[in-house]
């Protein structure tokens, strides 16, 4: 461990009221024995959990167990909330500094961590597209819950960030026919990108053994149920946050003994719970990052100094984005000079 030598400060981004965000300056700590001191490149806005803690929408019988890892404050604020944060290490341990690494991280320019919160970026996975890494894991998490067999029918409903994400990594699994289902015939473009079969909800094809529900809507849950087989299961990844959802359980739910089965990345899956920790998770997410195909989620990019308003643009529908990604001041290289970005 190296003793700090660099700024003692440092700038986060706060959600300080309903619909209000700002930027705060805070004393940061000297990293201390397992720590490591951190230099933010790029982080990302996770749209969905993140519109919701800026509307003051977390319902507050589930506060705590939607917290992020490394969140400070408390819903509905002040709180520094955010997870898709990618950096270098410019201190730490013993093989760390110079090193890549993402962390479940509030959008902050340094930060000091346990090294144990902390994912080794592979050299074959850019920094950008590292931001991703959260939101792969909550993809791989769901579908170690629902356990896609050979042969199998999918559908996802819902084409955004996470329902994109889950199309994504099925695509290369061997199954009968996968369709990601969308509303907006638009999204037939990311679907086009991704190699997969898109549908729009009024086209899609029932009898499906599993569907994955990611477009928050009740009426998305509602058309996942006609498209569920027999005794088949709905992954419902949606979070609904304070919106109350009525679904027609008198029609295909009951009369078809179907299964809505709920996903959340906070523990990992039951299936793997006892031989994969959030570690593994993790690692593997980042290591499934190598594809190219994954920057088709990055839709758009503003500085740090920004954050405030592309926070409320998203809010207001005024930004359209899958994931909206912050860059940070400074070189990448200017701490390792070896490691060059592999865009």
């Amino acid at each position: 461990m190296t003793n700090q030598t660099g700024p003692t400060h440092a700038t986060a981004y706060w959600t300080t009221a309903k619909e209000h965000g700002e930027l705060r300056t805070e004393d940061l700590p000297a990293p201390g024995p397992g720590e490591a001191l951190v230099r933010t490149l790029y982080s990302g806005i996770s749209k969905g959990t993140e519109m919701v803690v800026h509307a003051g929408a977390v319902p507050p019988r589930v506060a705590e167990e939607m917290r992020a890892p490394r969140q400070e404050g408390e819903f509905p604020g002040p709180v520094k909330f955010g997870y898709l944060s990618v950096g270098i290490v410019e201190e730490g341990p013993e093989g760390w500094p110079g090193q890549r690494v993402f962390c479940l991280n509030p959008h902050q320019d340094r930060y000091v961590a346990p090294v144990s919160s902390l994912t080794r970026i592979p050299d074959d996975v850019p920094s950008s597209r590292a931001v991703l890494t959260g939101t792969v894991e909550t993809a791989v998490n769901a579908l170690w819950e629902a356990g896609p067999r050979l042969g199998d029918r999918v559908a996802v409903v819902g084409a955004g960030l996470v329902g994109g994400m889950v199309a994504t990594l099925l695509r290369t699994f061997p199954l009968e026919r996968l369709q990601l289902v969308d509303l907006d015939r638009g999204r037939k473009h990311l679907a086009d990108t991704l190699g997969v079969d898109f549908a729009h909800p009024d086209d899609a094809l029932a009898d499906c053994d599993v569907v994955f529900h990611c477009s928050a809507s009740q009426e998305g849950l509602a058309r996942s149920l006609q498209l569920a087989g027999d005794e088949a299961d709905v992954i419902e990844m949606s979070w609904y946050a304070n919106r109350g959802v009525t679904l027609p359980l008198g029609e295909d739910f009951h009369a078809r003994r179907l299964s809505i089965r709920a996903s959340q990345v906070g523990v990992v899956a039951r299936a793997r719970r006892h031989r994969r920790t959030n570690a593994d998770r993790l690692n593997l997410a980042v290591s499934l990052l190598k594809d190219p195909v994954f920057d088709a989620f990055l839709t758009g990019t503003s500085p740090f100094a920004e954050l405030p308003g592309v926070v409320q643009d998203l809010a207001d529908g005024n930004l359209k984005a899958l994931c909206h990604v912050i860059e940070y001041p400074g070189d990448e290289n200017s701490k390792n000079p070896a490691r060059e970005d592999q865009r």
